[in-house]
Parts: structure tokens; C-alpha cells; sequence
């Protein structure tokens, strides 16, 4: 099998797992979750750099349509919603390379790029659930607040959360196996 074909199959693996990941219910208070999905996904970006990353994440997004998993108010907000947000965690691969560099030469620094490539990631990903939270979902707002103050709460404390869980949890593998963040094409 080619390295590309490798590289294809197992960011649809992971894409997979992220979607499986995302059936454990993980709600905290009232409209906000953490996304335990993002958790392969960051960890493949990262192994594998932005494009393997994006691809994962696109079809990630893609499996919510086959899964029955999209909640659906417009065409273009699903787009935004789990094509573009879904796809843009991947830009956590930005610091996969310099992560790799620093796993061969100064192993105890590593975290910063595992810390750096999630935060970006999350990021990502949770700007266009809040640019379509203010725009679609904005309407459903409670406790009074404007659309974009409501989205920029909801969509701001499951990003953090997300963040956290994700950033902790990656961190905690790169402590007991540094060698899951360095592709094997060998």
C-alpha cells in the first residue's frame, strides 16, 4: 500500500473514531458539550499535517449526514455547520511538523506544539459554529441575550471545554507514548 493510500485510510479511520466518539453524550448545563472527537482528530492533524487533517475532518463532518446526526435549518447553515467547521479542525496539523522536529530533538518541549496545534484547531472549527450559532441559531437565544453574545456563550464554553479536554487528554498521551504523534510509513 502506498504511503498516500495509508495516509487516506487512516484519517478515515480516525474520522470514523471521531464519530463514534461523538455518541458519548458529554453535556454540561444547558447547551454545551464537549466534543470528545476532537480529541483522534487533533492527534491525527498533528501526526500527519493540515491537509491529512482537514481531509478527516471533512469527513467527519461528512458521517453526521450518514449517521442521522444533522441538525438541519438551512443548506447553507449545515454547510457551515459540519462541512467547513468540521474540515477547519484540521488546521490543527499547522504545527505538526515543528512538533515532529521538536519529538527528534528537545522531547520535553513538545507540549507547546501539542498545546498550540489544539488550541488553533478548536479554534477553528468553533468559529464557524459561531458565526452560523449567531446567524441560524440565534433566533432560539435564551436568558434574553442577543444572537451574537448567545452564540459567542454557548459556542465559547464548548470550545473551551473541548479545548481542555482535548488539550489534557493529548497531553497525557504524549507523556506515555511520544511515538503516536510521528507518522510510521515504514
Amino acid at each position: 500500500m502506498s504511503k498516500r493510500s495509508r495516509v487516506i485510510l487512516e484519517g478515515t479511520i480516525v474520522a470514523a473514531l471521531s464519530m463514534a466518539l461523538s455518541f458519548i453524550p458529554l453535556n454540561v448545563g444547558t447547551g454545551f458539550s464537549v466534543s470528545l472527537g476532537m480529541i483522534p482528530l487533533t492527534l491525527y492533524a498533528l501526526r500527519r499535517g493540515t491537509v491529512p487533517g482537514i481531509y478527516a475532518g471533512l469527513v467527519w463532518g461528512l458521517l453526521h449526514f450518514l449517521m442521522g446526526q444533522v441538525y438541519f435549518l438551512t443548506v447553507s447553515q449545515v454547510i457551515i455547520e459540519y462541512i467547513f467547521a468540521f474540515a477547519a479542525a484540521g488546521f490543527s496539523g499547522l504545527f505538526s511538523k515543528k512538533l515532529q522536529i521538536t519529538l527528534k530533538t528537545n522531547p520535553s518541549n513538545a507540549w507547546r506544539y501539542v498545546v498550540s496545534g489544539t488550541f488553533v484547531g478548536v479554534l477553528a472549527r468553533y468559529i464557524f459554529h459561531f458565526i452560523a450559532g449567531f446567524i441560524f441559531w440565534g433566533k432560539y437565544a435564551i436568558w434574553g441575550l442577543s444572537p451574537v453574545t448567545y452564540s459567542l456563550v454557548a459556542n465559547g464554553i464548548s470550545g473551551l471545554l473541548t479545548g481542555v479536554v482535548t488539550m489534557v487528554i493529548l497531553l497525557l498521551i504524549l507523556n506515555k507514548n511520544k511515538s503516536l504523534f510521528m507518522p510510521q510509513d515504514n
